[in-house]
């Protein structure tokens, strides 16, 4: 079965996400309070996103150990999970949750044995999602046979939005809309490709304008439903 995909995301006027670069500077904790307020089983970013919250340097090189190409969860009794897309094993965690919240990294079959018994010598769940790249309706499947997810906020960043949007997996959009403009390139967008899928588009079909809530300082939540048509990719990769 699949998750309810909400993407949820912060971003200046122009749509972009980098807050450093917001003019006026603050948006507060505005992202935090409407991601507590949709309260989803699980939340899911990108190795980008998710290589600013690890804490380790590096895992041992090789190891002697060989490791099933299964899934190995360590804790299946948590409220929410932190799902991280890391196809190629990337990240040195150094930390087995993120705010409470148990990691969960997304792995393609490729990566190595020395990565895996890094992970596990963290406590860091893991699951398998492809042999090369990863199968984002696999992630979701998986996601929730194996931790009964059946609400997975999308976090971003942009490159994953935009792949989880081409691949028609998003159900919703909370966009949280600050009072602030970016005005420069180079900033990461709400929603992105890279040049190779820069040709592309989502396969959306309409997007309902569910809700809209006024948040302090000017700030703006809106909440749209979005409907995907019929003929979508099977895969799409990431990490």
């Amino acid at each position: 079965m699949k998750p309810d995909v909400i993407c949820l995301m912060a971003s200046s006027v122009d749509g972009r996400t980098w807050p450093s670069r917001w003019r006026p500077k603050g948006s507060g904790d505005l992202f935090e309070q409407v991601h507590d307020k949709l309260g989803g089983d699980a939340w899911l970013i990108g190795r980008v996103t998710g290589q600013e919250f690890a804490k380790g340097k590096a895992y041992p090189a090789t190891t002697t150990e060989r490791f099933p190409r299964e899934n190995w969860i360590c804790r299946r009794d948590a409220k929410v999970y932190g799902v991280v897309l890391d196809g190629h094993g990337k990240i040195c965690w150094g930390r087995a949750d993120i705010g409470g919240d148990p990691i969960v990294v997304v792995l393609t079959e490729a990566v190595s044995d020395a990565h895996l018994a890094g992970l596990r010598s963290e406590g860091v769940s893991y699951i398998f999602a492809g042999e090369t790249t990863l199968d984002l309706p696999r992630v979701l499947d998986i996601l929730s046979r194996e931790l009964g997810v059946e609400r997975l906020l999308l976090e971003g960043g942009g490159h994953v939005n935009g792949t989880f949007l081409r691949a028609g997996l998003i159900d919703e959009l909370n966009l949280v809309l600050c009072p602030a403009i970016d005005g420069a390139k180079g900033a990461p967008m709400v929603f992105d490709s890279s040049e190779a899928e820069s040709d592309q588009r989502a396969p959306l079909t309409a997007m309902t304008l569910e809700s809209t809530t006024a948040l302090e300082g000017g700030a703006l939540w809106l909440r749209y439903k979005l409907i995907n048509g019929a003929d979508l990719p099977a895969q799409a990769s990431h990490g």
